[in-house]
């Protein structure tokens, strides 16, 4: 007969479980296939609803934000973090990915890596009758700088993520430009 593990009781025992039993109640959850939303975009030929799963489980060093997107609809202009990498993760349906490489459709379960700089290029759509659902995860390293390939724009965040700018650049001044 075979020998079978059982739990010794030591005095130690019952505190270990005690110590356990806290750490399973304090990790926190979040089901992609859910209707928990956070709020969205309604804009004409933007529309997506957002949650923010990075809050929803607690986490610190990495982001993550599950959409949803309607039929017709894309997921953010095209752009490209310098300072972060994103994943993108297909929950459900068959999102569009533009990439520098061109179009490609995703399948459920695909999971794609932007790099930083103008390699990561990215931007998904809907081209589908159904709502797709992506899972889209980050680093948070700040500050960063995002730009838009299609129309020049650069946006500059500080270190605690709020917007120093959104602008299209102008033409380049000296470095002690106004300095006098």
């Amino acid at each position: 007969m075979p020998r079978v593990w059982r739990p010794r009781h030591t005095p130690g025992h019952a505190a270990a479980l005690a110590r356990s039993a806290r750490y399973v109640l304090a990790v926190k959850i979040f089901n992609l296939h859910g209707d928990e939303w956070d709020g969205g975009e309604e804009r004409e030929g933007w529309r997506m609803k957002e949650a923010s799963v990075r809050e929803r489980v607690g986490a610190e060093l990495i982001g993550g934000s599950l959409y949803e997107l309607e039929p017709g609809d894309r997921l953010w202009p095209y752009h490209t973090h310098h300072a972060n990498e994103e994943w993108l993760l297909v929950v459900r349906g068959t999102p569009t990915l533009r990439s520098p490489d061109g179009e490609r459709d995703l399948k459920e379960g695909d999971v794609v890596c932007f790099l930083r700089g103008k390699d990561g290029a990215h931007q998904v759509s809907n081209r589908t009758d159904a709502p797709i659902r992506i899972l889209m995860l980050s680093t948070l390293i700040m500050p960063d700088i995002v730009e838009y390939p299609d129309t020049g724009k650069v946006a500059a965040r500080d270190a605690t993520g709020e917007r120093i700018f959104l602008s299209r650049p102008g033409p380049n001044v000296g470095y002690w430009d106004g300095e006098d």
